[in-house]
């Protein structure tokens, strides 16, 4: 027997395809319409095809919803924190966890934006993001309150005109004490495109590095993508990193997620130059904590050996 869904009678008409993205994630509704595993009113509709009050939808193709959605949607339902709000403007502090959009297997109201605008759907504001972060990265993260602040925003970060500096913990020492890595990655349409990342070295523990890293351009895992190219991926990044370290990494300070966090980010917003700032989340600051504490054992131990 199909799965069943009526529209709601308080639901306003529109597109089947926007109807089914609200309550399913984007593969699962792709799918449907690509094995034909859908009905609209008993005819097979296209995505295109308006949905109206009363309609009913019938699904042949089950939804099953695996761990890691339902991991998503616990996550999804913390406070999201408010860093600055006014009419234009909203910036907040993105927990590690949680998309920013809605993907493949991403319900829209498990992700940011979706959070955010069943929050201001009834004052009549649609949301736009501005940049991106990726789902286990923290931080400062911009949404633009109408289309036309969205678009100078947006125009600022590709200009290179955003300063954004994120703190992250890499495996292994780095020796140097800044660099600068210019190297291309692919952009939007697959090409290689220019990307430029800067870091500084905050401190060096027994196996890792702490770093202060600025990015003038914004490629997609750029930061990752850099210092896995230099050597030194970030701690627990699961595509780019280094396995077999992760893996112990995390056993012995129980962190569960990469080990990056957008800590600062400025732009000109209405005339001005504003900055807004995101302390280290608790669970990166317990394992630098774990590591400083671990560092100051083995230099006491090596201390009192000397004597």
């Amino acid at each position: 027997m199909p799965h069943e869904v009526l529209a709601p009678l308080t639901e306003t008409p529109k597109k089947l395809e926007n109807f089914l993205k609200n309550r399913f994630p984007i593969g699962y509704v792709r799918k449907l319409f690509r094995k034909n595993g859908i009905r609209l009113n008993g005819k097979r509709p296209k995505p295109a095809d308006i949905v109206c009050p009363g309609d009913r939808i019938q699904l042949y193709i089950p939804f099953e919803e695996n761990k890691q959605n339902l991991a998503g949607r616990a996550i999804s339902e913390q406070k999201i924190k408010v860093i600055f709000e006014d009419q234009d403007l909203l910036v907040v502090d993105k927990p590690a966890g949680i998309a920013v959009h809605e993907g493949k297997e991403i319900l829209k109201r498990h992700s940011v934006i979706g959070i955010l605008q069943a929050k201001y759907h009834g004052a009549g504001v649609l949301l736009r993001l501005v940049h991106r972060l990726d789902k286990d990265t923290s931080g400062i993260l911009l949404i633009a309150k109408q289309d036309k602040l969205a678009q100078e925003l947006e125009n600022q970060f590709i200009e290179g005109k955003v300063a954004k500096e994120y703190l992250c913990l890499v495996v292994g020492r780095v020796p140097q004490n800044e660099g600068k890595i210019d190297s291309p990655l692919p952009g939007r349409t697959g090409r290689a495109v220019c990307a430029i990342t800067q870091y500084e070295v905050t401190r060096r523990f027994a196996n890792t590095t702490l770093l202060r890293v600025r990015i003038a351009t914004g490629r997609m895992h750029q930061i990752r993508l850099h210092l896995a190219k230099l050597g030194h991926p970030v701690v627990l990044d699961n595509r780019h990193g280094d396995f077999a370290f992760n893996r112990r990494f995390r056993k012995d300070f129980n962190l569960e997620r990469q080990f990056l966090h957008a800590s600062s980010l400025t732009l000109r917003y209405h005339g001005k130059h504003c900055t807004w700032r995101s302390l280290l989340p608790l669970d990166l600051a317990r394992a630098s904590q774990s590591l400083a504490e671990n560092e100051n054992r083995s230099l006491t131990h090596a201390s009192s050996l000397r004597i």
